[in-house]
């Protein structure tokens, strides 16, 4: 007999119930993907209804995380496009070496299935090994790059086990490596350390003909002694096992010469591969995510800065960097209130207009601000809102492309992005009467000229090296920068034109170059100039660094100094550092003097300056402190302390005198036991100052006395 069951459906609302319940719907979250067409129609249809600052915020942290993910996406493309083409040299070559050791033959299933290795004089000992070079300090670095090779070398059919300098120890000895060596290839726990049973399942399961990659990721921080006896263990059980190793180097080639044992090194057949270096990967990065824009979001001049010297600090460790920006754009979503707009902006598609972009909500947000927060940015229709945006857009749009032609110029002159962009964001170099026609370029000598008209070419940074390399660029180069500018400049029509003139002088140089006119962006140079180079050359040489003065003088506009860049641009340099580096002994001084803040104290608050014994301990030590020099002497503190710790009616007892003996020896009792209290409290709140590293204990040759380590706010 059938056991019955019930489906339960939810009952669908009648068209009454769903007019009556219209009022009071649950906003659902946003979404600002742009997978979703309804975001429009949500917020629209939530500007006609009540709209709090809560949900304001909500929508902050959904632009957040949607301009992050973009960011993030991006980052990986990029590393993954810069290690692509050496990936794909190291499968070939993977594929190279297994083919070598099987040309050597294969043992019979029997041979392949015993406990032990083939070695005979014939049998090859050599391991393949490739010797990747990272040129990175930190190894937080190579650890994504080596996560990734091995994810690549699996989808080509290989299997791959990675290794960390921490199998290599010599607490775990050569039995740690084995193990996680067989955990990652049989994906199973297995508590022998016995090479033999990796070589049973490479038969057993018809993996014959599949090679086996073990990754290490970080040669110079392995054990020396473990990782010679592993080499050696392997270099016996080739035959049976065809592993081929990769190792990460951090400096140089001839590293593994120095850390390896010779009878370990004789065993490795090398193969070098270098990875582009962090320089190399930190001006991609800056170039996709902070040049072109990939999100609008975008950093001032000072965080810029701060965000290089964070970079160089950490030894060029690319993954610092990363972590710093994640935060400014945190700190950006959560300090700015205006910042929501940036994600309706990546959002929509503003071909059309900004309008579209910002709906009646958006201007509702704005205008709904405090005065100190909108800072005049729009009026409560938005007009003004609409219109500075789509300026923000367009020059932000010339800034970019004008940062791309100098970059591409600068690559002859080894001019690192990083410091173009740090140059190119500096508000101080940029003055109204930059801004001004070409008309003024024409007849502009040499690189001299231009870089007395500048101060930012004056101060000799980035863009005066690139303009001094322009002025003794030999042709063919001068030639291939100009088609490169060509394309970086294609859809931006303003500068696309001035570009094609350079394009004619180039052509008119290639055919009739005795026939060449002056007509173009300066004029041709006088017969005193000092170049010692052919009158043509000279020619196409001044018409490009004339181009560089028009892009200097029309374009070069700081993002700090458009209206409207709040929105996009995170200038906070105080509070991105103090996110990244903190300050933790001020930030103990402060809690110790404003600690009724965080205790929610009113009688200690209302004291002002007074010390009372309602008073955390720790404070009135901090606070009785403050009165001494580098040495304090214990004695005075502790009496210094006992004054203000000890209850009023404990003196009161101490100093009365009862003319009975019995109350008297309990007056007496309540003293000691006072005194007992107070000399605890008082050794307590000391180590709690000196765990919080603001005071030193005593030295046996200052036994009587701390010593303070950290003096004021």
């Amino acid at each position: 007999m059938s056991t019955p069951f019930f489906v339960l459906h939810k009952a669908s609302s009648s068209k009454k119930d769903r007019k009556s319940s219209g009022q009071g719907k649950v906003r659902k979250k946003t979404n600002l993907s742009p997978s979703s067409p309804k975001n429009r129609d949500k917020l629209d249809a939530e500007s006609s209804g009540e709209f709090n600052v809560n949900r304001y915020e909500e929508l902050r942290v959904e632009a957040f995380e949607f301009v992050w993910s973009k960011i993030e996406s991006t980052i990986k493309d990029v590393l993954r496009g810069i290690n692509s083409k050496i990936f794909n040299e190291l499968h070939r070559w993977v594929r190279e070496s297994f083919n070598a050791i099987r040309s050597y033959g294969e043992p019979s299933f029997l041979e392949a299935t015993r406990s032990f290795p083939l070695v005979t004089n014939a049998t090859p000992r050599k391991l393949f090994t490739g010797f990747v070079i990272t040129k990175n300090m930190e190894f937080v670095d190579d650890i994504l790059t080596f996560e990734k090779l091995g994810q690549l070398l699996q989808s080509h059919g290989c299997c791959v086990a990675n290794l960390s300098s921490l199998d290599f120890s010599v607490k775990n000895g050569i039995g740690g490596c084995i193990k996680s060596l067989l955990r990652q290839f049989l994906m199973a726990n297995v508590d022998a350390a016995d090479i033999s049973i990796l070589a049973s399942w490479y038969r057993e399961l018809g993996n014959s003909g599949t090679p086996l990659v073990v990754v290490i990721n970080d040669l110079e921080q392995c054990s020396v002694s473990v990782l010679s006896d592993f080499i050696l263990m392997l270099s016996e059980w080739i035959v049976k096992v065809p592993i081929i190793l990769i190792m990460g180097v951090a400096t140089t080639i001839d590293s593994p010469e120095n850390i390896l044992q010779p009878n370990a090194l004789q065993l490795l057949s090398p193969c070098k591969f270098e990875l582009g270096s962090p320089a190399e990967k930190m001006d991609a990065v800056v170039e996709a995510v902070l040049v072109k824009l990939c999100t609008r979001f975008t950093v001032g001049h000072k965080v810029a800065l701060f965000l290089r010297n964070h970079f160089l600090n950490q030894d060029g460790t690319l993954t610092s960097f990363i972590r710093a920006l994640k935060i400014a754009c945190i700190l950006h979503f959560s300090l700015e209130p205006l910042s929501l707009i940036l994600g309706r902006l990546l959002v929509e598609d503003h071909k059309d207009g900004i309008d579209d972009v910002l709906p009646d909500v958006m201007f509702k947000y704005v205008a709904d601000l405090p005065p100190n927060m909108r800072n005049q940015m729009a009026d409560q229709n938005g007009k003004n809102l609409a219109h500075g945006l789509l300026e923000l857009l367009k020059l932000q749009k010339f800034w970019s492309t004008v940062v791309l032609c100098l970059y591409e110029a600068g690559k002859y002159s080894k001019v690192q992005l990083l410091d173009l962009f740090c140059d190119m964001l500096d508000p101080d170099l940029y003055t109204s009467d930059n801004h001004v026609g070409i008309e003024k370029y024409v007849g502009l000598s040499s690189s001299d000229d231009l870089c007395r008209e500048y101060s930012i070419l004056r101060k000799g940074g980035s863009v005066c090296q690139i303009v001094s390399i322009l002025r003794d660029l030999p042709t063919t180069m001068l030639s291939r920068l100009i088609k490169s500018w060509a394309k970086i400049t294609a859809d931006v029509s303003e500068i696309h034109d001035k570009v094609k003139v350079l394009q004619s002088f180039l052509r008119s140089e290639d055919g009739k170059s005795s026939k060449r006119t002056s007509k173009g962006i300066s004029k041709i140079c006088s017969s005193t100039s000092p170049i010692k180079v052919d009158e043509d050359s000279r020619v196409l040489n001044s018409e490009a660094i004339a181009f560089i003065g028009f892009l200097v003088g029309n374009y070069m506009r700081p993002i700090e100094c458009i209206p409207f860049h709040e929105i996009v641009c995170f200038k906070n340099v105080a509070k991105l550092r103090l996110a990244l580096l903190g300050d933790p002994r001020r930030r103990v001084q402060v809690d110790l003097v404003e600690f009724h803040k965080n205790l929610r104290c009113s009688c200690c608050s209302r004291s002002g300056n007074a010390l009372i014994p309602s008073m955390h301990d720790s404070a009135i030590m901090y606070s009785l402190a403050q009165e001494h020099g580098d040495l304090i002497n214990l004695h005075d503190w502790y009496q210094s302390f006992k004054t203000v710790a000890l209850p009023h009616r404990s003196k009161r007892k101490k100093k009365s005198n009862s003319p009975l003996p019995k109350k008297g020896k309990d007056t007496n009792d309540l003293g000691e036991k006072s005194e007992a209290t107070i000399q605890a409290r008082f050794c307590r709140a000391v180590t709690e100052l000196q765990i919080t590293g603001l005071l030193r204990m005593p030295s046996k040759r200052r036994p009587d006395c701390v010593q303070r380590v950290a003096f004021g706010l």
